[in-house]
């Protein structure tokens, strides 16, 4: 199927060629004509399928047609809620791109910056809005916000809104939307608490379901490390030595770690930049930026602002840590081996983090294939699996108190000779 069998208009046919798409992904086959009819509509599709163009798309169409009920202006007719920043600037880029040959007004509002350049925006009128909760809600109480005229809803990432502890704010915007409405509830998971919100928001709704929850792209190749906590930054300096890894997402699932790691890669010569919420929106943004470009190598990220990422032909994920929600370690290797390509996701475990891979090797139903050669390697097999001693305390006891202490630190100028395998 192509883009013309769905029945869109020519403007926007000519943009998405000029964009390089030809052929639907799944969701977007399946949602466009459903959101096209002016359906409310539940989408279930891990992250890297499609989802924004799936809705962005028929949006823009719905909306080319003028409101006949307000000739002359611009009330808001669309909003896009959803939880990060950096996702809303990649929603609005979207929206930016596919509707380049229609006179609709778009604007994304965020927090962290300036209320000034968006409050002039919206008194000239907008006709989408892109937002994230807390500033949609702010410059609403200022006055500068009406939503009595939205005409379709989105809710985007609402697992994401779940987890950043958004809900309520969610709520009390959905209180001043219009009851007759068109609502769009997109989630890349779909626990119990996602489950009621979207039954209480939507209407009738038609369910696009792509692939299985929390299920990993074919696409991506998983190999697990089993490391010391103390050797993971030896163990991720010896990997990035491999010269055939043009570009890296390494996940931390704290701000702290992630400025740790680039300290220390910086230190070696690898060029890596953070992106996390202490940092400033202009720093995010050129950080990210320079990653899109490849004039930054690696790019360290945490969870919450790894959301919105979206980078052509990213090589590698990296987990120097693993999460501790099972989900999150579906999203962030979802970062890699999208559209087709191919893509690899390197996880490090730790003794301390091996319930959160029994977590993770339940909800995607199958283990990750370990690496056991790497100069790093400890062998936690055993503890993995309910053992309390590793073998070797098995077979010698006696004074094992040192026996098991980590390695000493190495220069991180010495990996360079060290074989590369991963």
């Amino acid at each position: 199927m192509l883009f013309k069998d769905l029945q869109i208009i020519e403007p926007i046919l000519r943009a998405l060629q000029e964009e390089g798409y030809t052929k639907p992904t799944p969701i977007q086959e399946k949602a466009i004509p459903f959101i096209l009819s002016s359906r409310d509509l539940l989408g279930c599709a891990q992250t890297g399928t499609g989802k924004t163009a799936a809705f962005a798309i028929p949006i823009l169409q719905l909306l080319s047609k003028p409101n006949p009920s307000r000739p002359g202006e611009r009330p808001i007719r669309a909003l896009i809620l959803t939880p990060t920043r950096e996702l809303a600037i990649q929603i609005e880029e979207s929206f930016k791109a596919y509707g380049r040959e229609l006179r609709l007004k778009r604007l994304v509002v965020f927090g962290g910056v300036n209320q000034h350049p968006q409050t002039l925006a919206l008194q000239r009128g907008v006709d989408i809005l892109v937002a994230t909760p807390g500033r949609l809600l702010d410059l609403m109480s200022q006055g500068y916000i009406n939503l009595k005229d939205v005409e379709i809803f989105v809710l985007d990432e609402a697992d994401r809104m779940l987890d950043m502890g958004f809900v309520h704010d969610v709520k009390r915007v959905i209180t001043k939307l219009p009851a007759k409405r068109q609502t769009l509830f997109f989630s890349a998971t779909m626990p119990k608490e996602i489950q009621s919100l979207a039954n209480a928001i939507l209407s009738n709704p038609e369910k696009v379901e792509v692939t299985p929850v929390s299920s990993t792209a074919d696409t991506i190749q998983q190999v697990l490390f089993y490391v010391d906590k103390e050797q993971k930054r030896a163990l991720l300096a010896h990997i990035l030595q491999d010269t055939q890894i043009e570009s890296a997402l390494v996940f931390t699932r704290t701000k702290h770690g992630a400025d740790k790691v680039v300290k220390e890669l910086c230190r070696i010569g690898i060029i890596a930049e953070a992106i996390h919420g202490n940092k400033s929106q202009n720093a995010r943004q050129r950080a990210l930026s320079n990653f899109k470009s490849r004039v930054t190598r690696v790019l360290v990220a945490t969870d919450i602002a790894a959301r919105g990422i979206d980078v052509d032909e990213l090589t590698h994920v990296i987990n120097y840590e693993l999460p501790n929600v099972p989900e999150t370690y579906v999203h962030r290797i979802g970062r890699t081996g999208r559209a087709g390509l191919s893509g690899t996701a390197l996880s490090f475990c730790e003794s301390e983090e091996l319930a959160y891979l029994k977590d993770i090797h339940k909800l995607i139903g199958k283990e990750i294939p370990k690496n056991i050669h790497h100069p790093y390697h400890v062998d936690l097999t055993n503890l993995l699996n309910g053992n309390p001693k590793p073998p070797s305390l098995q077979k010698k006891q006696g004074n094992t108190q040192n026996r098991f202490k980590p390695k000493a630190k190495k220069s991180f100028n010495k990996f360079s000779n060290q074989k590369r395998s991963y």
